[in-house]
């Protein structure tokens, strides 16, 4: 039996100084406890919980942004807990497909670069072409294509692209190094409802079509109904029910979970309301 491609054991990070006082008075917080989670090749996963409960920092320590106080993390069976893209040739190699889609894309794609170089460098970095090589702008001109941007947005600056162009950028750098696995860190909340449900959309094709694997962090059930197999609930610091997504939106056990689910406006019941065994082809889990 094949290794998950990502696998957290018994995650703990606990937050003692900061600004603060009452953080450096020693109370702290506690963000994750003994959080576990799967996620198999082209399987997508959606960790939802309220502001506080521990997802963005989950996130972050998933990325290799933070290292866990206790815990283990393993890609495709090799555990990288704690390892840095700064640290050398092997850290960059483990590290490259697993890519992330931030909340704000104005504050990732970075001002002072036009997006031309915004894309292109992750796969410069990475060894995979040579700066202005010929192949490089095909596969620039590929990236623009899969995300829906005309060629012209190579020569703009973030700032002369909307909210929902922006976020498309982003994408195509995360997709240019050719990732199995894709973070997103509440990638809609910044975007209008329109152009919400098209990054949505975008993302959809993007797993199904491309077999890329996916984590969706997000405080709203409603925006992962159709995306997400399974859903991991969190509240403060800790995982408080997981299931399939069907399961989660007809038959919530959690109090945390039914808050979310009241908290929704409109939710898709009626496309959860058995296992999705026929929806899109998909199997039942």
């Amino acid at each position: 039996m094949s290794p998950p491609l990502l696998e957290a054991r018994s995650l703990y990070k606990r937050f003692t100084s900061a600004g603060n006082g009452w953080l450096r008075m020693g109370k702290g917080v506690q963000a994750l406890s003994d959080v576990s989670l799967r996620l198999d090749a082209g399987s997508t996963l959606a960790v939802v919980g309220e502001s506080g409960s521990g997802k963005t920092t989950l996130a972050r320590v998933l990325l290799g942004l933070l290292r866990p106080d206790r815990g283990s993390l393993f890609f495709n069976g090799r555990e990288y807990t704690g390892l840095a893209a700064r640290e050398g040739k092997a850290g960059r190699a483990l590290l490259r497909p697993v890519q992330a889609v931030f909340q704000n894309p104005a504050s990732s794609l970075n001002p002072r670069h036009r997006v031309g170089k915004i894309i292109a460098d992750p796969m410069i970095y990475h060894g995979m072409f040579r700066r202005g090589s010929p192949a490089l702008s095909r596969r620039m001109a590929s990236l623009l294509e899969q995300v829906g941007l005309p060629h012209d947005v190579l020569a703009y600056w973030p700032h002369q692209l909307s909210g929902g162009q922006q976020q498309r950028a982003a994408l195509a750098r995360a997709l240019g190094t050719e990732p199995a696995l894709l973070i997103c860190d509440e990638p809609v909340s910044a975007l209008d409802p329109s152009e919400k449900a098209r990054i949505l959309n975008l993302l959809r094709h993007l797993n199904r079509d491309l077999g890329l694997a996916c984590l969706f962090i997000t405080h709203d059930l409603s925006v992962i109904g159709h995306l997400a197999e399974r859903v991991l609930v969190m509240q403060a610091g800790r995982v408080v029910e997981q299931a399939p997504t069907w399961q989660i939106f007809n038959e919530p056990r959690h109090p945390a979970t039914r808050v979310l689910l009241a908290s929704c406006l409109t939710l898709p019941r009626t496309a959860w309301s058995s296992p999705p065994g026929n929806r899109d082809g998909a199997t039942g889990p």
